[in-house]
């Protein structure tokens, strides 16, 4: 499948989770062989040049297409989740969301400073909960971080949140 399939597959929901935000449900792409495999094709290929030794994914969508792109890169996956869902020692970052405030943690020795870090999730909208998440990694100072989208709305600069030293590319753009 091609962008314009993939961006056509993909089902909106008005007023969820609250009234006023239109959500975009990738679930639709993924329960489609051909998008599922298109997706894993076009991020493999954004970052198999990229020396990624570990893909971290946010809770819930990130653990999807994150272990998958992780396994074609031949890298380690680490989950970014909620808070009380992890049980080793944890670091976390609160931030501020389009519809109320979040905290997020990771496990305090998921990465190294040799580590080539790729972030993953779904959606980048305003960017809070991935700038948190990219808060995190660097606490722990890997060699390089990279932030990737399977969509971005375009219109809510999202990507402006990341500073120059971190590489931002979605897929598809709304």
């Amino acid at each position: 499948m091609n962008k314009k399939e993939l961006t056509e597959s993909i089902r909106t929901v008005k007023d969820y989770p609250i009234p006023g935000i239109l959500f975009y449900d990738v679930t639709t792409l993924f329960k489609k062989p051909e998008a599922l495999q298109s997706l894993a094709d076009m991020m493999y290929d954004m970052y198999k040049d990229k020396g990624i030794t570990k893909v971290v994914g946010i809770e819930s969508r990130g653990f999807i297409m994150g272990p998958i792109l992780a396994t074609r890169l031949g890298a380690g996956f680490v989950p970014i989740r909620k808070p009380g869902k992890l049980p080793a020692e944890t670091i976390e970052e609160s931030y501020e969301k389009e519809y109320g405030k979040d905290t997020v943690q990771m496990h305090k020795d998921a990465i190294d400073k040799d580590d080539v870090v790729l972030l993953h999730d779904d959606l980048l909208a305003t960017g809070g909960t991935m700038q948190a998440a990219c808060k995190l990694v660097k606490q722990l100072c890997p060699k390089k971080v990279y932030v990737n989208f399977i969509i971005e709305l375009e219109a809510l600069h999202g990507r402006e949140v990341f500073g120059d030293d971190v590489e931002v590319a979605s897929v598809l753009t709304l």
